[in-house]
């Protein structure tokens, strides 16, 4: 029997706003443990919460950028659940009366594209966090994050695949980021990612049993555990077993899932409207004011790539995934006009060392200024392609290029009286090459040209060093 999954996201967004939800505290990470608190925040007696516009802004930004519809009238409910680190014993969210509904995100995966519809993006307030001590069973709470402002968006159950699941969670990640409303940083917490999956028979259109998963922290770890679970529950219902409705956390160092509690439902939680906080009205005018905010986002900016630059659409693609990476393009671009030669490099060289150290272009010290003078050394000829990618490492950490050239002598050899006695040299030293070469093995030329390159140290111009080699092999 043929199965296939059925996958639907809950993602939670922490805002980029300077201070929390509902009071004043900053929203800074990394800061000592309780540092970031007040009455408000620890749910202290008698305290009033007041709603921080800049949420409510961010949240219409998001419901534009992905299609969503926004009400124009939405209440903030009582979450209530005890955890050690909820100190009120309930959650500010929304239920009944969300910001946003309805709306979808666009992926591609294997060259087919696909709208994955949205339920709902609606604000809440995040909770504390509990730190573990090692070395003795004693849990320690800090409540520095307790009222940091989330977004939480919940998809439909459309994606049918891990890989679906992953390109719908790099694209919201992405246009968060294109709309600077959440940095998307998993590492760190601040875009958390809980997946709803079932499996059933390939045709069918009832759905099976649902399980949540947490603890998943990235996009290796969301494909991971998903994976996982589609055989395990493949695997129960060929036995004859029943899949059970629960909580599953992913455990990363074995690669599979654990149960960790039955699954709640909406009615749980026994939602109410906070009766602390007022319906939010939010206006044509309103809505009309943020989306002039709106920067040109991810899928529109990669066809205008395609289309303005000619580039390839999975170079467009990667490239425009991030927009600091866009706009260092653009800026090298419109500086030298070359942008297939801009593409290649960022591509392969600017793009090893970002992974390398986990960072946007912006937490450089590479400029556009800098690359740009790189490439022009190597368009023009000045230096060899082997010497551009040789002091790349140094351009990347802030060198300037040309005086890197000038203070190493690394200019490209291109005389070609000085090259004909390297090339002359190099042939006489590997007579069988050359009788390859002269039986009809014209790819040996390959050979005779990097042993020219070894001799002069990559300074040598290959194009000249060719002309010359094929000179003399033809004589």
């Amino acid at each position: 029997m043929d199965f296939e999954a059925v996958i639907g996201l809950e993602v939670h967004a922490q805002l980029l706003t300077k201070s929390k939800i509902f009071c004043t505290c900053s929203t800074e990470f990394g800061a000592a443990p309780n540092s970031h608190v007040c009455p408000v925040c620890c749910g202290m007696p008698g305290t009033l919460p007041v709603l921080n516009k800049r949420v409510v802004d961010f949240a219409i930004k998001l419901a534009l950028a992905t299609n969503a519809r926004i009400n124009p009238v939405s209440v903030f409910a009582r979450k209530n659940y005890f955890y050690p680190d909820l100190p009120k014993g309930y959650q500010i969210s929304q239920y009944e009366l969300p910001l946003a509904e309805g709306g979808y995100i666009e992926i591609e995966v294997n060259g087919s594209k696909k709208k994955i519809g949205l339920v709902r993006i609606h604000m809440e307030e995040d909770a504390g966090k509990l730190i573990h001590d090692e070395t003795r069973p004693v849990s320690y709470v800090d409540l520095n994050r307790t009222g940091v402002p989330l977004l939480e968006i919940v998809s439909e159950p459309d994606m049918r695949s891990p890989e679906e699941a992953v390109a719908y969670l790099k694209k919201l990640r992405s246009i968060l980021r294109y709309l600077e409303i959440c940095d998307g940083n998993m590492e760190e917490g601040s875009l958390r990612c809980d997946a709803n999956i079932s499996v059933r028979p390939k045709g069918s259109d009832t759905f099976g049993t649902k399980v949540e998963l947490k603890n998943m922290n990235s996009f290796k770890h969301v494909q991971k555990a998903l994976e996982y679970e589609i055989k395990r529950q493949i695997a129960l219902i060929l036995d004859g077993k029943e899949v059970v409705q629960e909580t599953r956390l992913f455990d990363v160092s074995r690669g599979i899932t654990q149960s960790m509690r039955g699954k709640e439902e909406a009615h749980d939680y026994r939602y109410f409207p906070d009766p602390d906080l007022v319906p939010i009205e939010i206006t044509e005018s309103w809505i009309e004011e943020i989306a002039e905010t709106l920067p040109e986002l991810p899928d529109a900016k990669k066809e205008r790539f395609i289309k303005e630059y000619n580039l390839p659409e999975y170079d467009a693609e990667i490239i425009t995934s991030s927009r600091k990476l866009a706009e260092f393009y653009e800026a090298c671009v419109k500086a030298f006009p070359k942008p297939k030669l801009v593409s290649n490099w960022i591509m392969t060289e600017v793009l090893r060392e970002l992974n390398k150290e986990g960072k946007e272009i912006d937490e450089t010290a590479l400029t556009p200024e800098n690359f740009v003078k790189l490439l022009k050394l190597l368009d023009e000829g000045v230096i060899s392609s082997p010497v551009a990618k040789k002091i790349f490492p140094e351009v990347y950490k802030g060198a300037d290029p040309q005086k890197i050239v000038e203070e190493k002598g690394l200019k490209q050899e291109s005389d070609e009286a000085a090259l004909e006695a390297i090339c002359q040299k190099i042939l006489e030293a590997n007579p069988k090459e050359v009788e390859k070469y002269r039986q009809g093995k014209k790819n040996v030329i390959g050979f005779f040209v990097g042993q020219v390159m070894r001799e002069t140290k990559g300074k040598a111009n290959p194009k000249v060093v060719n002309q010359i080699l094929t000179r003399l092999l033809e004589q």
